[in-house]
Protein backbone atom coordinates (compact mmCIF):
# COMPACT_ATOMS: atom_id res chain seq x y z
CA UNK A 1 0.00 0.00 0.00
CA UNK A 2 3.04 2.53 0.96
CA UNK A 3 4.10 1.88 -2.40
CA UNK A 4 1.04 2.89 -4.25
CA UNK A 5 0.80 6.24 -2.23
CA UNK A 6 4.40 7.05 -2.93
CA UNK A 7 3.47 6.47 -6.71
CA UNK A 8 0.49 8.62 -6.47
CA UNK A 9 2.55 11.01 -4.65
CA UNK A 10 5.18 11.10 -7.49
CA UNK A 11 2.64 11.18 -10.28
CA UNK A 12 0.56 14.44 -8.83
CA UNK A 13 4.03 16.15 -7.69
CA UNK A 14 4.79 15.72 -11.54
CA UNK A 15 1.90 17.04 -12.50
CA UNK A 16 1.61 19.68 -9.87
CA UNK A 17 5.03 21.17 -9.08
CA UNK A 18 5.39 22.28 -5.43
CA UNK A 19 6.66 26.49 -5.59
CA UNK A 20 7.86 26.70 -2.34
CA UNK A 21 11.31 28.51 -0.20
CA UNK A 22 12.15 27.59 3.16
CA UNK A 23 14.10 30.30 5.02
CA UNK A 24 15.49 29.61 8.40
CA UNK A 25 16.72 32.73 10.32
CA UNK A 26 18.47 31.74 13.51
CA UNK A 27 19.79 34.53 16.33
CA UNK A 28 24.01 34.18 17.04
CA UNK A 29 23.60 36.23 20.16
CA UNK A 30 27.18 35.56 21.05
CA UNK A 31 28.25 37.00 17.86
CA UNK A 32 25.26 39.36 17.92
CA UNK A 33 23.98 38.52 14.65
CA UNK A 34 21.15 37.06 12.36
CA UNK A 35 22.43 33.76 10.53
CA UNK A 36 20.12 33.41 7.51
CA UNK A 37 19.93 30.07 5.08
CA UNK A 38 17.04 30.69 2.27
CA UNK A 39 16.59 27.27 0.52
CA UNK A 40 15.31 27.97 -3.00
CA UNK A 41 14.68 25.54 -6.20
CA UNK A 42 17.80 26.54 -8.88
CA UNK A 43 15.45 26.47 -11.87
CA UNK A 44 12.80 28.62 -10.34
CA UNK A 45 15.86 30.84 -9.29
CA UNK A 46 17.48 30.95 -12.61
CA UNK A 47 13.89 31.43 -14.23
CA UNK A 48 13.52 34.61 -12.23
CA UNK A 49 16.70 36.20 -12.22
CA UNK A 50 16.99 35.46 -16.24
CA UNK A 51 13.32 37.35 -16.69
CA UNK A 52 14.63 40.25 -14.61
CA UNK A 53 17.66 40.60 -16.05
CA UNK A 54 15.90 40.11 -19.55
CA UNK A 55 17.95 37.35 -20.43
CA UNK A 56 17.04 35.16 -23.03
CA UNK A 57 19.32 32.13 -21.54
CA UNK A 58 20.84 31.74 -18.06
CA UNK A 59 22.90 29.22 -16.27
CA UNK A 60 23.06 30.34 -13.34
CA UNK A 61 25.68 27.95 -11.84
CA UNK A 62 27.86 29.23 -15.12
CA UNK A 63 26.47 32.88 -16.26
CA UNK A 64 29.82 33.68 -18.27
CA UNK A 65 28.90 37.59 -18.92
CA UNK A 66 31.71 38.79 -17.15
CA UNK A 67 29.25 38.30 -14.05
CA UNK A 68 29.40 35.38 -11.09
CA UNK A 69 27.07 33.56 -9.98
CA UNK A 70 27.25 34.86 -6.24
CA UNK A 71 26.56 38.71 -7.92
CA UNK A 72 23.08 37.40 -9.49
CA UNK A 73 21.39 35.95 -6.58
CA UNK A 74 22.72 38.86 -4.20
CA UNK A 75 21.66 40.92 -6.78
CA UNK A 76 18.14 39.28 -6.83
CA UNK A 77 18.21 38.71 -3.05
CA UNK A 78 18.41 42.52 -2.07
CA UNK A 79 15.68 43.07 -3.86
CA UNK A 80 13.02 40.24 -2.82
CA UNK A 81 14.21 39.92 0.57
CA UNK A 82 14.04 42.19 3.59
CA UNK A 83 13.99 42.44 7.34
CA UNK A 84 13.31 44.84 9.69
CA UNK A 85 13.78 44.87 13.52
CA UNK A 86 11.63 46.92 15.67
CA UNK A 87 10.30 48.61 12.46
CA UNK A 88 13.88 49.64 11.69
CA UNK A 89 14.89 47.91 8.12
CA UNK A 90 18.17 46.64 8.28
CA UNK A 91 21.11 46.12 5.86
CA UNK A 92 21.36 42.43 5.04
CA UNK A 93 24.78 41.28 3.58
CA UNK A 94 24.90 38.14 1.48
CA UNK A 95 27.58 35.93 2.20
CA UNK A 96 27.62 33.36 -1.11
CA UNK A 97 26.03 29.84 -1.80
CA UNK A 98 25.90 25.97 -2.68
CA UNK A 99 23.99 24.07 -4.31
CA UNK A 100 22.06 20.77 -2.39
CA UNK A 101 20.13 18.17 -5.00
CA UNK A 102 18.06 20.52 -6.71
CA UNK A 103 18.09 23.45 -4.31
CA UNK A 104 20.58 26.51 -3.78
CA UNK A 105 21.24 27.60 -0.19
CA UNK A 106 21.59 30.82 -0.01
CA UNK A 107 23.79 32.21 2.75
CA UNK A 108 22.77 35.85 4.72
CA UNK A 109 23.87 37.46 7.22
CA UNK A 110 22.53 40.89 9.23
CA UNK A 111 24.71 42.21 11.85
CA UNK A 112 24.71 44.50 15.05
CA UNK A 113 21.52 42.58 16.41
CA UNK A 114 21.41 42.70 20.25
CA UNK A 115 18.25 40.93 21.18
CA UNK A 116 15.45 39.89 19.06
CA UNK A 117 12.29 40.85 19.96
CA UNK A 118 9.93 41.98 16.56
CA UNK A 119 10.89 40.91 13.28
CA UNK A 120 9.43 41.63 10.21
CA UNK A 121 10.40 39.69 7.16
CA UNK A 122 9.63 40.89 3.42
CA UNK A 123 9.71 37.51 0.80
CA UNK A 124 9.05 37.81 -2.33
CA UNK A 125 11.47 35.39 -3.79
CA UNK A 126 9.56 33.25 -7.04
CA UNK A 127 6.70 35.33 -6.85
CA UNK A 128 6.44 37.03 -9.54
CA UNK A 129 6.88 33.07 -11.34
CA UNK A 130 4.06 31.23 -9.69
CA UNK A 131 0.84 32.32 -8.15
CA UNK A 132 1.24 29.19 -5.95
CA UNK A 133 4.52 30.33 -4.74
CA UNK A 134 4.80 29.86 -1.05
CA UNK A 135 8.16 31.04 1.09
CA UNK A 136 8.14 29.49 4.14
CA UNK A 137 10.16 31.58 6.90
CA UNK A 138 11.42 29.87 10.63
CA UNK A 139 12.85 32.06 13.39
CA UNK A 140 14.61 30.41 15.99
CA UNK A 141 15.08 32.48 19.44
CA UNK A 142 16.98 30.42 21.75
CA UNK A 143 14.36 27.77 21.66
CA UNK A 144 11.56 29.76 20.80
CA UNK A 145 10.83 28.31 16.91
CA UNK A 146 8.34 30.92 15.12
CA UNK A 147 7.52 30.49 11.64
CA UNK A 148 5.54 32.35 8.81
CA UNK A 149 3.96 31.51 5.55
CA UNK A 150 4.17 34.38 3.06
CA UNK A 151 2.65 34.44 -0.77
CA UNK A 152 2.09 37.11 -3.48
CA UNK A 153 -0.95 38.28 -1.96
CA UNK A 154 1.01 38.92 1.26
CA UNK A 155 4.65 38.25 1.16
CA UNK A 156 5.36 40.09 4.44
CA UNK A 157 5.56 39.23 8.09
CA UNK A 158 5.65 39.74 11.35
CA UNK A 159 6.82 37.52 14.82
CA UNK A 160 7.45 38.97 18.09
CA UNK A 161 9.33 37.16 20.84
CA UNK A 162 9.74 37.54 24.49
CA UNK A 163 12.99 38.49 25.92
CA UNK A 164 15.07 37.34 29.08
Amino acid sequence: MNIILSFISVVLMTIHPIHVSVTEITIDEKEKELEIIARIFLDDLETAIRQSKKLTELNLLQPGLGITTDQLVSDYLLQHFKISLKGKPQKIKYLGHETENEAMLCYIQVSNVKKLEEIEVFNSVIMELHDDQSNLVHVTVRDDVKSLRLMRGSPSGKLTFKTK
